[in-house]
């Protein structure tokens, strides 16, 4: 009989809970493994910086086509840029109102090492500039860097859509990069069972089994975020353009329960395009907004982004002000269009911030275990977004006709 390899989330949940024994019976060698959630890290900030910059620059380059595709191109961004900026601001004032992070005491590395927390310090304006212009591509990616390589990818992929079929040769190379880091991405997480086991290990020999109950707590209060989303926010979207939200959700139920139960929301889309026709949405707008959505407007992905950054960030004590926030807020809503669609890259941008901030990176670490859990109700969750968008537009567009005949179905299908 063949042995069966166990998924990934098997592994991490098994390192999660032989972390937890170890740093609970044998204190002694538990701190010693945290060597190797140090390599984990460095592993996943090796990816950081060609990975942000691939997927930005192919995500811009084709926004740039966007003036081809007329009115229905630019109400679907209208859309997806104010989802975006609620979700994001939805997730930061959760965390900063329950504060989970608080719930675990993280030790921060020693003041010479090179996660340490100067970004507290006030800049002026050159600095500001300094931190946002950068004077070399190649240094700036090398240290991680991660605002001045988004300025700088918006200036790239914005100059090779401009060009036409010229820049077309550019886009498909950069497409390829992000799909080989992607490849990367995959090889590295191979690793993240033995980085949480020696995270986890860590920290219960320090702090101890309490430690747990700061999980639960996390768990508890994203998942209020995210339903309050669906039930407040996009409720209230579709009340105010007259769109029956619960026959829609009634309508898309089983793709929720497959976004939910695989911790994926790309593996619903098929299910979700039909139930949308189902709903009354003409297919060339479904066939439209929907793909896009899938890169640009995963809702419970960004928001958990910013719970996640600020998260780890109380975790260290670190005091986030106000403006930080909102530059966060600034950033993410760029770096996460059309990374937020593909497993695990929303880990590569949540470092990327810690990194941005001075936050600890290794604080990622946390989020680890119990991510498919979290991935689990934000996947759900990008699911009842796009199909809330797709109506949106299809109402905007006055092409939103509610029928229940087969033979509707067909017909709006050849239209």
């Amino acid at each position: 009989m063949k042995f069966k390899k166990p998924s990934l989330i098997v592994q991490i949940f098994l390192g999660m809970f032989l972390g937890i024994l170890v740093g609970y019976f044998w204190k002694d060698v538990a701190p010693g493994l945290h060597i190797l959630s140090d390599i984990f890290m460095r592993l996943i900030k090796m990816i950081i910086a060609p990975l942000v910059f691939s997927v930005l620059v192919v995500g811009v380059a084709k926004v740039g086509d966007f003036k081809s595709v007329g009115r229905i191109g630019i109400k679907t961004l209208l859309y997806f840029t104010a989802a975006a900026i609620v979700s994001l601001l939805l997730g930061l004032m959760l965390v900063n109102f329950f504060e989970p992070g608080k719930q675990m005491v993280l030790e921060l590395p020693p003041a010479n090492a090179a996660t340490g927390i100067e970004a507290s310090k006030g800049f002026d304006a050159k600095n500001f500039i300094e931190h946002v212009i950068p004077d070399s591509i190649v240094g700036v990616m090398a240290k991680n860097e991660i605002l001045p390589i988004v300025v700088f990818a918006l200036f790239f992929g914005i100059a090779t859509a401009s060009i036409g079929k010229g820049g077309k040769i550019v886009v498909d190379f950069f497409d390829s990069i992000s799909h080989i880091m992607f490849k990367v991405t995959n090889y590295v997480m191979a690793f993240a069972p033995f980085g949480v086991f020696g995270a986890i290990s860590a920290v219960v020999a320090k702090q101890g089994l309490g430690v747990l109950t700061g999980y639960l707590y996390l768990i508890g209060t994203f998942y209020l975020g995210l339903l309050s989303f669906i039930f407040i926010i996009l409720f209230l979207i579709c009340f105010l353009l007259k769109i029956n939200f619960f026959r829609l959700l009634n309508h898309i139920k089983e793709p929720i329960l497959l976004a939910f139960s695989t911790a994926s929301s790309e593996a619903a889309m098929p299910k979700t395009i039909e139930s949308l026709e189902k709903f009354g949405c003409r297919n060339r707008i479904i066939s439209f907004v929907l793909p896009l959505g899938y890169s640009f407007n995963l809702d419970g992905s960004m928001m958990y982004m910013t719970f996640a950054t600020v998260f780890i960030a109380q975790a260290y004590g670190i005091d986030m002000s106000v403006s930080d926030q909102i530059v966060m807020l600034l950033i993410l809503l760029i770096t996460s269009k059309g990374m937020a669609g593909i497993p695990r890259a929303s880990l590569v941008v949540i470092a990327g911030m810690l990194q941005h901030f001075n936050i600890p990176v290794e604080g990622l670490l946390l989020l680890l275990g119990i991510d498919q859990i979290l991935d689990m109700g934000r996947s759900a969750t990008n699911v009842v977004g796009n199909a809330v968008a797709t109506a949106v537009v299809s109402k905007w567009e006055g092409e939103l006709h509610p029928y229940n005949t087969p033979q509707d179905i067909d017909k709006i299908k050849l239209d």
